[in-house]
């Protein structure tokens, strides 16, 4: 039943990688004059599947760990409601040290996007 279910998946997220790929690259290939290659096409594709998953993973990330600080203030206030304030003093510090992380993810997705430095490898 697992093995059955695990082919199930693996086919769908398969197709919908297919899928998602091809119409960016279907797009990106409309703005291309007639007569250059589809590497430049290609590489702008590749650049904005990585932004998405740099951007997606330190989302998470953050998320997670926002999420885990709540918690344990939460956890802690509970059990001793007398240090509150210096509980909640630790948790804003704890969440914006989680926060900066989906902070720099936003950067590095905007440098690839953007201003992406491996440009000069491939197009010189």
């Amino acid at each position: 039943m697992l093995r059955r279910s695990g082919k199930r998946l693996f086919t769908l997220f398969s197709t919908m990688t297919v899928l998602l790929m091809s119409s960016q690259i279907a797009h990106a290939a409309e703005a291309i004059p007639d007569g250059e290659s589809y590497a430049k096409a290609i590489f702008a594709v590749g650049a904005m599947i990585a932004a998405g998953i740099a951007i997606g993973v330190g989302a998470v990330g953050s998320g997670l760990g926002i999420g885990t600080a709540a918690s344990g203030a939460c956890t802690a206030v509970g059990r001793n409601p007398g240090v509150q304030g210096k509980i909640m003093m630790t948790m804003l510090v704890g969440m914006a040290m989680a926060e900066s992380i989906a902070i720099y993810a936003l950067v590095v997705s905007l440098v690839l996007l953007y201003a992406n430095p491996f440009v000069g490898y491939f197009f010189g």
